[in-house]
């Protein structure tokens, strides 16, 4: 059957957080595509690259899962986004530090389009207007919210090329 193995400057939170990801997206998927067996069948090796600033939090959640189905689907991601949030082995995406930070590091990365979980919605329209001017900002209660967001056609995600074509073998969050 299939794997999961994590390397790189991870923490023992993010390592975790990785774990619930994996068994979160196994189930999303065969919730949603019975007959894909991808999980089932490939062992996946996620790598978080040394950085400056060292990964050890929950807020990749959402992320890594976003990565795990576009890899199972064989689908891209919408490309202009930045996403946070934590995710429980329900799919609940839970409130993170750090809006302001992550925002404005979205913004200075150009893209125009964030998911943020739900319960950070005061966090971030507490930003000053000049912080939040010219993005578009999906809020998420569940995982389902923020695969709407990103691959569903219908709601301007899909597309775009990018993580079907490294077939994200390197998984490494733009907004952390």
């Amino acid at each position: 059957g299939g794997s999961l193995v994590s390397t790189g400057n991870l923490g023992d939170v993010m390592k975790e957080s990785t774990q619930i990801a994996y068994t979160f997206a196994k189930s999303f998927l065969l919730d949603r595509d019975p007959l894909n067996n991808f999980f089932e069948s490939t062992n996946i090796h996620l790598h978080v690259p040394e950085g400056a600033i060292p990964k050890d939090g929950p807020s990749a959640g959402c992320t890594i899962v976003t990565a795990l189905l576009s890899l199972a689907m064989d689908t891209p991601a919408r490309q202009d986004t930045a996403m946070t949030g934590e995710v429980s082995l329900t799919g609940k995406i839970l409130p993170v530090g750090g809006i302001k930070e992550k925002t404005l590091a979205a913004k200075r990365a150009d893209v125009k389009h964030l998911i943020l979980p739900e319960e950070n919605r005061k966090d971030y329209e507490d930003l000053q207007d000049f912080i939040r001017e010219g993005l578009e900002v999906h809020f998420a209660r569940h995982y389902s919210d923020v695969f709407a967001a990103v691959f569903d056609e219908g709601e301007g995600g899909g597309g775009g090329g990018g993580l079907k074509d490294d077939k994200a073998h390197e998984i490494d969050e733009q907004v952390q």
